[in-house]
């Protein structure tokens, strides 16, 4: 029988018949019964160009695992468009679809017994739900990622989602005309592929590639150009390998493997999101992470790429430059990478870089030698006070000087707050406060893009702080803090402010702090009463009631 794990664990007879059979009816024939079942989960659709070029990348998956002798057996998995329904109610579907594409995966793989799985995805939360459905499952598996998008183009300059967003503000604020405005919301996207800059998919991407649970190279490439393909279809031989030597996904993530991971989203200035995803990747790995390890990670790496949304490039001038293996290999040479951790190849990561050079390339400024970064210590801060007890994260590349203390401008949905700043009610000094959008009060945990590309764009990005219990876009940048922990929902002091009350975000001193004293915050917390919740039935209902905080990785199963 092979190596076929159905084949090997059906019980004979009367079971093993109708088994057979429907198999059979598929046109198997007698030997592929011998052949490894490999799952192929293609989140392939129509709804966003993050995933509407998936399909030619499941059809080489097809075509290279027969190629190297596997039945492929695909399956759907749904995602949610972020760029698209942000600032809207479907925004609360984010975070939701993490979690259902995870439990499609593996609910698919457990419940057809399948020997491998190849994961496709594009979109932001693709990634980590699909990793962590490969993790729950446990069999041989790598993930591919769909692809970068080209830039758009007008007057010379590259444009991509968030250059919308931030067209938005600008207009708003009488900085830019409409025809230039109406030419960068039709020419920012120009095709098939994900957000272009240091975003969420390409973060994710990155760090999966560090990880090893991809291919060296493979988190960088544009979907629409032709390497994309010939790279699944090698994957396709990589895993059928993987599956003949019983290489599993909790064999390569483990807590080395996600510093190396950790490592490679600083020092490409990657997105806050990553730390709510790593702390979901490392439960469902059974690795021991905490929110406190990524500031850890922090001071000891380097910012070494200029790229989007604080920086000048996009993640394809980021693989021109020599991809996530050059990034790797500075951090290797600086003893900041486990060289020893194993991969998807079956190499060791120092194995995987053997052939690439120990520093960046002279003819581009992409990627920055070890010696003169971008900044010294990472990006993403995590900062604690009387405002987040159990942590929060900042985001502080780009900024001149990362401490601000005001008066809270106070707004309980995302909504009145973008309101407020379009109609010009938000001035220089502000600190906006975003509440009852975290895992349970949003529920879902929306982004905040709308609100604060429209500060970006009104020139207020270092000049108006805004904290929330939601989260952001790997677009955003500026004077922002995120997953603020407790939420509002849970009583957390987020939900005391009170308008005009002083706060502190201070990225120095890793400190978010209201400035009101333990008597007044005693009153008021004696006073808050829990609102209701906002869904009592289906998908957001099911999140709100079994989302675990922020600082644990909004997961639903965490139930020690």
């Amino acid at each position: 029988m092979g190596f076929n794990r159905r084949s090997k664990n059906i019980t004979e007879g009367v079971a093993r018949a109708p088994n057979r059979s429907m198999y059979y009816g598929m046109g198997y024939t007698e030997g592929d019964f011998g052949k490894p079942m490999i799952g192929v989960a293609n989140g392939h659709s129509t709804i966003t160009p993050c995933n509407s070029g998936l399909q030619r990348l499941a059809d080489a998956a097809v075509e290279g695992l027969k190629a190297a002798g596997a039945n492929p057996q695909i399956f759907g998995t749904p995602t949610i468009s972020d760029g698209m329904a942000m600032g809207t109610e479907g925004m609360k579907y984010s975070l939701v679809s993490r979690e259902v594409i995870s439990d499609c995966v593996e609910t698919c793989v457990g419940g057809q017994w399948m020997d491998g799985v190849m994961v496709i995805g594009g979109c932001d939360k693709n990634m980590p739900g699909g990793l962590m459905g490969m993790l729950r499952s446990n069999v041989p598996s790598i993930y591919i990622y769909g692809g970068t998008i080209l830039p758009g183009k007008y007057k010379g300059q590259d444009l991509n989602i968030v250059s919308v967003f931030e067209a938005v503000g600008q207009f708003s604020a009488g900085n830019m005309s409409e025809e230039d405005f109406c030419q960068i919301e039709r020419r920012a996207i120009p095709g098939t592929g994900s957000c272009g800059g240091m975003y969420t998919a390409n973060t994710m991407s990155s760090a999966f590639e560090a990880l090893g649970v991809s291919l060296p190279y493979a988190s960088t490439m544009a979907n629409v150009e032709n390497e994309i393909v010939d790279m699944v279809k090698h994957a396709s031989a990589v895993l059928v390998e993987a599956v003949k030597a019983d290489l599993k996904p909790r064999d390569i993530v483990t807590k080395k493997s996600i510093e190396n991971a950790v490592a490679v989203i600083m020092a490409t200035g990657g997105s806050t999101n990553a730390v709510l995803h790593f702390l979901a990747i490392a439960h469902a790995a059974g690795v021991e992470w905490t929110i406190d390890d990524f500031e850890r990670m922090r001071k000891k790496v380097p910012v070494l790429c200029d790229l989007k949304p604080s920086g000048k490039y996009l993640a394809i001038d980021l693989h021109h430059a020599g991809g996530i293996p050059q990034v790797m290999k500075v951090l290797l040479k600086a003893g900041l990478l486990h060289g020893d951790c194993i991969t998807i190849t079956g190499k060791t990561v120092a194995e995987n870089l053997a052939d690439v050079p120990d520093a960046p390339r002279a003819d581009q400024d992409v990627i920055r030698p070890i010696g003169n970064p971008m900044y010294a210590e990472g990006h993403l801060a995590i900062l604690r006070g009387n405002l987040a007890t159990d942590g929060c994260v900042a985001k502080i590349t780009g900024l001149k000087n990362p401490v601000i203390t005001g008066p809270a401008r106070v707004f309980d949905d995302e909504q009145s707050a973008l309101a407020a700043i379009m109609a010009n009610q938000i001035k220089a000094g502000d600190v906006m406060v975003l509440r009852y959008l975290g895992p349970k009060g949003g529920p879902g945990m929306p982004e905040m893009l709308a609100p604060t590309g429209a500060l970006i764009g009104q020139g207020l990005g270092e000049s108006v702080g805004l904290i929330t219990d939601g989260r952001f876009s790997g677009g955003t940048w500026g004077m922002v803090v995120g997953h603020v922990a407790p939420e509002a929902y849970e009583g957390g002091t987020i939900a005391l402010v009170q308008e005009g009350d002083s706060i502190t975000i201070d990225a120095h001193t890793l400190v978010l702090q209201l400035n009101v004293d333990d008597a007044e915050l005693a009153r008021r917390r004696a006073a808050w009463v829990k609102p209701a919740p906002r869904y009592t039935r289906g998908v957001l209902a099911k999140f709100a009631h079994n989302a675990s905080s922020a600082s644990f990785g909004a997961v639903l199963d965490r139930f020690e």
